[in-house]
């Protein structure tokens, strides 16, 4: 078919829609739904992805976390392993003598963990803040770990060897017993007990959107100290900061190698801990994205199809209005090949023009989801998206097609 030819075949497509406004927004509407589904959660999943990559990244590719078991997995903790031995401060301490190790940092947590979640009140005269998780720690965890004061010290060795009654708060643990004011030097009761405010926290990032991380709702103490509030904490998790990335494999074998000593494991027998770094948080968000994009295909398809169907059914009912034009224009010598083009190319018109719509209420959406959730529209998923509109107005629209082609053309001038 020439240009001009397709461009007149166009035109009479959208003269069509013109004529048939309700019933092509209809047959199109399908359409329209299954690729703002596409754009908006592809848009949510990419912005996701973002958040979570930059939280990771910022944990610091250097660094790898000793557990008892790995808990970044799916799933509950087996019978065995929450039967295990559990790591001791000692352990922390060997593993600090390891000749790539740059620091290390024992820490403990009282929490409600099912909830991942704290569960204890903090207050400050009249005001009191609930679900604090209470840490304890060593002055290294801010060698291990890039988190900046907003104001204050840090935990130093002198709190930790007498275990002085001092915290550092979270950023929003502070803020909502303090307000604008001043935090350092304020007295707060936990559990019973006062402490001294000597630091608060910057505002931590959130890997998922929104204002809350479980750190800016954390109060950290040093670790002798967090012993006064739950001396029945014993549960320690290590975080070993190594010197170079290219040596991770070699720091693991080595933290291996010692804690089986230490721990006393056969030769013959696995590991009774777990070494672990922030490749297992991307392994895991990795598996989550893959069951959100099962999901995205999978409701995009009903739509599509949806709309597939609908514009089958209105060019099976195109082709029997225009029968008698269609018997016109093979009696000037109209071909297979030409009739057969034209209605395919109006089904894919109808598709395109659905596309079009969707892909633009698709980004509108994908950029106002930013206000409620991380979000970022993705180019290659919106073209990706329209594309596939086109496909669908190809696959749905030959058949209509092939039968406006095949018409006798003495038949079809003698419709009425």
């Amino acid at each position: 078919m020439d240009i001009s030819g397709t461009r007149e075949t166009i035109r009479m497509a959208l003269d069509t829609l013109r004529a048939n406004k309700l019933r092509s927004g209809l047959t199109i509407l399908g359409i329209v739904i299954g690729v703002v589904t596409v754009i908006a959660i592809s848009s949510v999943i990419s912005g996701l992805n973002n958040n979570v990559q930059g939280s990771v990244q910022s944990l610091g590719s250097n660094i790898l976390w000793v557990f008892r078991f790995n808990p970044v997995t799916f799933g509950r903790p087996t019978t065995e392993q929450l039967a295990r031995k559990q790591l001791s401060f000692d352990d922390a301490t060997a593993l600090g003598t390891l000749p790539h190790v740059v620091a290390v940092a024992p820490s403990l947590q009282h929490a409600n963990h099912v909830f991942n979640a704290g569960s204890v009140t903090v207050k400050y005269g009249n005001k009191k803040v609930q679900s604090v998780v209470l840490e304890g720690d060593t002055p290294n965890h801010k060698d291990v770990y890039d988190m900046d004061l907003a104001s204050g010290r840090n935990l130093t060795d002198n709190d930790m060897e007498r275990s002085t009654n001092v915290t550092v708060l979270g950023h929003d643990t502070a803020s909502d017993l303090f307000g604008t004011d001043d935090a350092i030097g304020k007295e707060i009761n936990v559990e019973g007990l006062m402490f001294t405010v000597v630091g608060v926290m910057e505002k931590q990032k959130s890997a998922f959107g929104g204002d809350k991380n479980q750190d800016d709702n954390t109060a950290y103490f040093p670790i002798t100290t967090f012993h006064k509030l739950h001396p029945e904490e014993l549960d320690y998790w290590i975080s070993v900061k190594f010197d170079d990335v290219k040596n991770r494999q070699l720091v693991e074998d080595e933290i291996r190698e010692l804690l089986r000593r230490r721990r006393k494991v056969h030769n013959e027998a696995e590991d009774n801990f777990a070494i672990f770094g922030t490749d297992s948080i991307t392994r895991l968000w990795d598996s989550v994205t893959s069951g959100l994009f099962a999901l995205m295909f999978a409701v995009s398809a009903v739509g599509l199809l949806v709309g597939g169907v609908g514009v089958m059914n209105i060019m099976l009912v195109s082709v029997t209005e225009r029968t008698r034009e269609i018997g016109i224009r093979k009696a000037i010598g109209a071909t297979k090949s030409t009739i057969l083009g034209q209605f395919t190319l109006e089904a894919v018109t109808l598709c395109a023009i659905g596309g079009s719509v969707g892909a633009a209420a698709g980004c509108l959406l994908g950029w106002g989801l930013k206000f409620v959730l991380p979000s970022s529209v993705s180019a290659l998923w919106v073209t990706a998206a329209f594309a596939v509109s086109c496909i669908i107005g190809l696959v749905f629209g030959i058949y209509p097609a092939w039968k406006a082609a095949n018409l006798d053309p003495i038949e079809a001038l003698r419709y009425e």
